[in-house]
């Protein structure tokens, strides 16, 4: 594979990530403080749409799996055909619709529908890592580049999405170091946007998603111009394609994929949870309002230097050992909840960078090796790559979603009121769990059962050779 052929491909999903990013950093806190709906119909909003996007993802990988080669692949088309759909459900998903009894239905219309449109894409381009090349040092080495430059999205996303709308966060009216004696004054004025004002946060807001949408757009373009879909190099014209359901219930007994998806699903989670709930805690429980934007492009510099050092680390000691990075936020993220301090804030934020980008990098890199090791229990089979996928993405993004819903839930039972100054001590309390304890038992247990995961770098490289000769 080409240099270019690789940065090509890995741009192709950047724009997924800016997306992803901005909306996983900000919509919680946008659904909250500007389109003011309460925290229960938030969490319903976050979870159904997580849902209804991972409910798409075995659908895509059923549809796909029966596509048939064109001129420009299998995979290609699909993804070319999602994505204006994609912009325009974006854009709609931060407009703040002049009415306000159907807000709810009109985000959660929104959000569902970007859901469900990013699957589509990100099925078929996560797939493609397959039909790149036989080798798994060159798979292993796209997958690198495609990390590093959706580590990249993800802080573009967060940094462009945080300057422009970093004054609709910021309350000139409280006061930094309010008095001991608050007044309810204090806790139930809140700032809601003046809809007059052609600089009124609904407004910032489209800007933004209107500035993503054209990142959609131009990654696409990359992509189509830059990357060429291979057919399966190991099958032979004999060889059938394995029906979709036929095969999601093999891949749901191979053991490695099982171990693998148990872990990361967990650990994804802890992810979610730390990007959606971070705005909120900066905001209300640690006093650094002023300060979130930079701490999150602190993350997501960090994430995106350290993709190299991570991906010369599996190289050099293994996959599974180098899983053992997720767990440093953990002291980190503690630390922050227990002492809330600017500088121990960016030196965490920093070390999350670390942890986020290997849980990112493993996943995608491991999953290969997965497949390869189901092709050569499977040799007579063809077209099982985008039922794992799918079905892989199915998972992570069903937990994140239920995760989510779970916290946005937690914000509503303990009391939390949009646009306020400060939020009472129990949503305070609600946040720092959020931030810290539960973050810390998901990434445990996740890392827990990846002991248990069976394929090692020489069993690596057994299934390589056992594939050439296939071959």
């Amino acid at each position: 594979l080409s240099i270019c052929g690789k940065l090509c491909y890995a741009i192709g999903g950047a724009p997924n990530q800016v997306a992803g990013s901005a909306a996983a950093f900000f919509l919680q806190i946008y659904l909250l403080d500007i389109a003011h709906i309460t925290p229960f119909h938030a969490s319903l909003v976050l979870f159904i749409g997580k849902a209804s996007g991972a409910v798409t993802d075995p659908v895509a990988g059923f549809f796909i799996s029966k596509s048939r080669w064109t001129k420009i692949g299998r995979l290609m088309p699909w993804m070319l055909a999602c994505t204006p759909f994609t912009v325009v459900s974006y854009f709609f998903m931060w407009y703040l619709p002049p009415f306000v009894s159907g807000r709810v239905a009109w985000y959660l219309t929104f959000y569902c529908l970007f859901q469900a449109l990013t699957t589509l894409f990100q099925v078929p381009y996560s797939a493609l890592t397959m039909f790149l090349s036989t080798d798994q040092k060159e798979r292993d080495s796209a997958t690198a580049y495609r990390m590093t430059m959706e580590v990249l999205g993800t802080l573009i996303g967060a940094a462009l999405q945080g300057q422009i709308v970093a004054s609709a966060h910021v309350s000139h009216h409280c006061a930094v170091n309010p008095p001991v004696n608050t007044t309810d004054s204090w806790h139930e004025a809140p700032s809601f946007p003046d809809p007059s004002d052609p600089l009124s946060h609904q407004v910032i807001y489209m800007i933004a998603a209107g500035v993503i949408g054209g990142v959609y757009l131009l990654g696409i373009v990359i992509l189509f111009l830059g990357v060429k879909e291979r057919d399966d190099p190991y099958a032979l014209n004999s060889d059938r394609a394995i029906p979709f359901c036929k095969g999601l219930g093999l891949t749901m007994k191979h053991g490695p994929y099982v171990k693998l998806t148990a872990s990361f699903l967990l650990i994804s989670t802890a992810v979610q949870l730390e990007q959606s709930n971070f705005v909120l805690f900066c905001t209300h429980a640690a006093d650094l309002r002023n300060h979130f934007q930079y701490l999150v492009v602190t993350i997501l510099v960090s994430a995106a230097v350290s993709i190299p050092f991570w991906q010369k680390f599996l190289q050099r000691f293994g996959k599974k050992c180098a899983a053992c990075g997720i767990s440093w936020m953990i002291p980190f993220a503690v630390m922050l909840v227990t002492v809330p301090n600017l500088i121990l804030a960016y030196f965490v934020a920093f070390v999350s960078g670390l942890s986020i980008a290997a849980s990112l990098l493993l996943p995608w890199s491991m999953l290969p090796d997965v497949v390869d090791n189901f092709r050569l229990q499977n040799p007579h089979g063809k077209g099982h790559e985008t039922i794992f996928y799918s079905s892989y993405v199915f998972f992570t993004k069903m937990s994140a979603g239920i995760g989510l819903g779970i916290s946005a839930a937690g914000l509503e039972f303990t009391g939390y009121k949009p646009g306020i100054c400060r939020q009472s001590n129990d949503v305070i309390l609600t946040l720092k769990i959020l931030i810290g304890a539960v973050p810390a038992i998901l990434i445990l247990v996740g890392l827990f059962i990846l002991l248990f995961y069976p394929i090692t770098e020489e069993s690596r490289k057994e299934t390589k050779l056992a594939l050439d000769v296939l071959r």
